[in-house]
């Protein structure tokens, strides 16, 4: 680690640096999506092979022409990209950064990956649609994290900007983005259990999921109102409420499209390919609307710091020096 605090422009590097990792996740969501939607998730049935290759690159000849096979190994290519820029911005940031908490965070995000693959493999290999289940939610708490990462190197949070004071409101708005998180997490993990064939494609599920969606409006409605009311004269806080509310709305028109394409299911390619826009970017806005109420989270949980006790001295006093007791009582 270094011995001294990094320069601005380690910051900036570092920053944007992390923000292609997101980025290069997003992508990894996407695609990985598309290999759910058109159920290519068995299209190599081996792993840490690919049809007994250990050929990352070619495993098998012009297998981009293969719609299965240029969806699940192009998620495992992508899938190893994401793994090494991952441990390439832990390893920066634990030579780079002395914050401890942050390099711990840091080797946390590895650990994720690194279960993410296990977790795709073992997928694979047990043929098991519980493990797929498994993998999804494990992935979107992959990407909070690299988004929490990501704040954490902002000149925002560095500096402490925007940090709310001990007030009531603050401590209302603290409380409805944690509910916002948390609700829209557990969509995620309700989600995952409809999309994935046979694990839940059932009513329960419809009308657990369809409820939780006004259950998600109604807590990101809650932060944003007392945010937009309280706290206009907090940038960063205003600008991710607003953030939240628009990526809110966007997710929730997509879900309610998704829901009467797939109650309706209309004939034909035109139909397929509508089912396989709509869900994979209602799953990307979704981890997108996830990562801006971990950041409203952050933001929020922020408290001031305490001023420091400055113990009095002389000069504190005029510079008059302190009296012996025995000649102030003579």
């Amino acid at each position: 680690m270094s011995s001294s605090r990094s320069p601005a422009s380690d910051w900036t590097w570092r920053r944007r640096f992390s923000a292609c990792t997101v980025l290069l996740t997003v992508l990894l969501l996407s695609w990985g999506g598309v290999v759910t939607s058109i159920g290519a998730g068995m299209a190599f049935p081996d792993w840490p092979t690919s049809l007994g290759s250990y050929n990352l690159i070619n495993p098998v000849e012009e297998w981009w022409l293969v719609p299965a096979y240029l969806a699940e190994h192009g998620h495992r290519l992508i899938a190893s990209l994401v793994g090494a820029f991952t441990v390439a911005l832990a390893a920066w940031t634990w030579w780079e950064d002395p914050r401890a908490w942050m390099r711990k965070l840091s080797f946390a995000a590895v650990a994720l990956v690194i279960l993410q693959g296990i977790l795709g493999g073992l997928r694979v290999l047990w043929v098991s649609l519980d493990l797929a289940m498994v993998h999804a939610c494990v992935a979107q708490l992959f990407f909070a994290t690299l988004v929490a990462m990501t704040l954490f190197v902002t000149d925002t949070w560095r500096r402490r900007d925007g940090v709310l004071p001990q007030t009531d409101t603050a401590r209302h708005l603290r409380r409805w983005s944690y509910a916002a998180a948390a609700f829209i997490y557990l969509q995620i993990v309700l989600g995952a259990l409809l999309r994935h064939p046979g694990a839940g494609m059932s009513g329960g599920y419809t009308t657990l999921h369809v409820t939780g969606a006004f259950a998600v409006v109604g807590v990101v409605l809650g932060a944003f109102v007392v945010a937009e009311k309280h706290f206009d004269a907090v940038p960063a806080v205003r600008r991710t409420a607003w953030v939240l509310l628009g990526t809110m709305g966007i997710q929730f028109a997509l879900g309610l499209a998704s829901l009467l394409l797939t109650l309706y299911e209309p004939a034909g390619q035109a139909g397929v390919i509508a089912y396989v826009v709509l869900t994979v970017a209602h799953l990307v806005v979704g981890a997108v609307l996830l990562g801006a109420s971990v950041v409203m989270s952050l933001l929020t949980s922020r408290r001031p710091q305490p001023a420091p006790h400055i113990k009095p001295t002389n000069g504190a006093t005029g510079n008059v020096p302190e009296r012996p007791v025995a000649r102030a009582e003579s």
